[in-house]
């Protein structure tokens, strides 16, 4: 059944949980229970059972429980339908590490005074020519399911993106496909139980234009207005990021990507056994009560996209 949940949050944020997202604290186990019990009732669906797991959905969904039911479903099927991403993510595997240890994704200290989550990516570090975009996806995704399971307060307040798009290239861009940014706009917008609040982008090249239109172009409205691009200007990039959650590279005061990215790594190897767990929670498609899910239907392009030439 796995273990029962213990609130870890301050007392600032249980009424911040309160007030945002409808959680009180009194109806929290019967509503976990609730969901607990619809799932077992799942044919099709194996999915973690623990107190902790559901209430993470839970809050993802502002205690609505038909919602919480919604993605939960949704959650297992595109981990199931995308094999590439959540299939061998062991962090002790050559390739996988080889990956891991670039930094590509990083989450980064918090700040003492808003407690958000900041992850910084930075996908232009991979080499195009011996890596994929599955491989940097693969490292962004088990990163984003180690931090939901160790810092509650992620549920709460949220997190926010800041991606240096340094060091792409032509060849970074020309692998991101429409395709490809659909299947992670429909996998973070309908099956995580996040709440992004922003989405930085910095350094960006020509090159990047093209593929920020089409990423954009799958974004929910929400989403939309949350995006900020800053070029080269960092007192911009400031106002959104404050200094002292930025690492020394970025002018902040936050110890150094190197620092950081290694205490991550730790992280990871020291949820191992959990991560390589993780893989047998899934959906059975044979099983599932009506008709089958198909990639097709989840991550489908419209036709439109189909003939969208990148220059």
């Amino acid at each position: 059944m796995g273990g029962e949940y213990v609130c870890t949050l301050s007392p600032e944020l249980v009424q911040r949980a309160k007030d945002e997202i409808n959680e009180v604290p009194e109806r929290r186990a019967a509503d976990i229970e609730h969901i607990r019990d619809w799932l077992k009732h799942q044919p099709h669906i194996n999915a973690r059972m623990d107190d902790w797991t559901i209430l993470r959905f839970l809050r993802g969904c502002k205690f609505s429980l038909e919602r919480t039911k919604e993605k939960l479903d949704m959650f297992y099927t595109c981990k199931t339908l995308c094999p590439e991403w959540y299939k061998n993510r062991d962090p002790q595997d050559k390739k996988m590490r080889a990956i891991l240890e670039l930094g590509l994704v990083m989450p980064l200290p918090r700040s003492a005074k808003d407690q958000s989550i900041t992850l910084l990516a930075r996908p232009g570090l991979r080499n195009p020519n011996t890596t994929s975009m599955d491989d940097m996806m693969k490292a962004v995704l088990v990163t984003l399911d180690l931090i939901q399971e160790e810092e509650e307060s992620l549920g709460i307040v949220g997190f926010q993106m800041l991606l240096d798009a340094g060091e792409m290239t032509l060849a970074h861009a020309s692998q991101i496909t429409p395709p490809l940014m659909k299947k992670f706009a429909t996998l973070i917008q309908d099956g995580y139980p996040m709440r992004p609040k922003g989405l930085n982008y910095i350094n960006t090249p020509a090159a990047f234009d093209t593929v920020f239109n089409i990423f954009r172009s799958f974004m929910k409205e929400k989403m939309k207005k949350r995006v900020h691009i800053h070029g080269s200007d960092m007192e911009s990039l400031y106002k959104q990021v404050p200094r002292e959650m930025l690492p020394v590279e970025y002018g902040g005061t936050n110890g150094t990507v190197e620092e950081i990215k290694n205490y991550w790594l730790q992280r990871l190897d020291a949820r191992r056994d959990w991560l390589l767990e993780d893989e047998k929670y899934c959906v059975d498609e044979s099983k599932r009560p009506g008709k089958p899910k198909t990639s097709a239907e989840l991550f489908g392009i419209e036709g439109s996209f189909r003939k969208l030439d990148v220059d």
